[in-house]
């Protein structure tokens, strides 16, 4: 999770919602990481690759991953002070490991090394449109030749408006995530109300082709969350 100031405070501040959460494989965490894995290892089976992630959380799922095929370097970069501390137990052995607390959007700005792979996990959607092309355009001038930036997140369906997507999601919680406390559901359906912005998957082909990235196209769908990639 990461993005700007209030957009992620409810999981900085509380990121055993966001565990109950993935626990119950209600956002089929399961399956995403598996395909991410297949495709982070597919290229570089011995390891070696360079990676960056954006919105890194705790690492929890991708960490395995990581030790399969070894980086030569992984920088992760979240908003949650939290998170960052858990994810040096999941990343801990794993050589040339960076964390930074920092907004992902700056930080792809900023950062001057190139990446043979770029990955995010649902946090590009709490960026407003705007944002979001800013980062496909950073992240183009970050991927080093022929590296891959591989996007994960909710989408909305084509014609729907952001508040039909939304209201639908808010919906669908309140019914199916019945393992998730009370308090903590409605923590998270008032989180994604105020602060959740997916755009239709066409929209975010086109600001990676917008932004100079080759060959985006989806990898697969699970419900309203998909695996998508960019090549640099």
């Amino acid at each position: 999770m990461d993005s700007c100031a209030d957009e992620v405070a409810l999981f900085r501040s509380n990121w055993s919602l966001y565990d109950a959460i993935t626990e119950s494989n209600y956002m089929f965490h399961r399956e995403i990481y598996a395909l991410v894995g297949q495709q982070l290892t597919a290229s570089r089976p011995n390891g070696g690759a360079a990676i960056l992630d954006l919105g890194c959380g705790n690492t929890r799922f991708l960490a395995p991953y990581l030790r399969t095929a070894l980086p030569r370097r992984y920088v992760g970069v979240d908003l949650s002070a939290t998170a960052l501390e858990e994810a040096r137990g999941y990343l801990d052995g794993i050589p040339g490991v960076e964390l930074q607390l920092n907004d992902m959007l700056q930080t792809t700005q900023t950062l001057a090394e190139r990446f043979d792979f770029i990955f995010s996990g649902f946090a590009v959607h709490h960026l407003a449109a705007a944002g979001k092309q800013a980062l496909f355009s950073a992240c183009a001038q970050r991927l080093a030749p022929g590296g891959r930036f591989l996007l994960v997140d909710v989408i909305r369906g084509e014609g729907e408006t952001r508040d039909e997507c939304v209201d639908g999601y808010v919906e669908m919680m309140r019914s199916a995530w019945t393992d998730v406390p009370p308090e903590l559901l409605e923590q998270a359906c008032t989180h994604v109300a105020a602060h959740d912005f997916p755009e239709a998957l066409s929209e975010l082909l086109r600001m990676g082709e917008n932004a100079g990235l080759r060959n985006c196209r989806l990898l697969e769908r699970f419900g309203q969350h998909a695996v998508i990639a960019f090549e640099g």
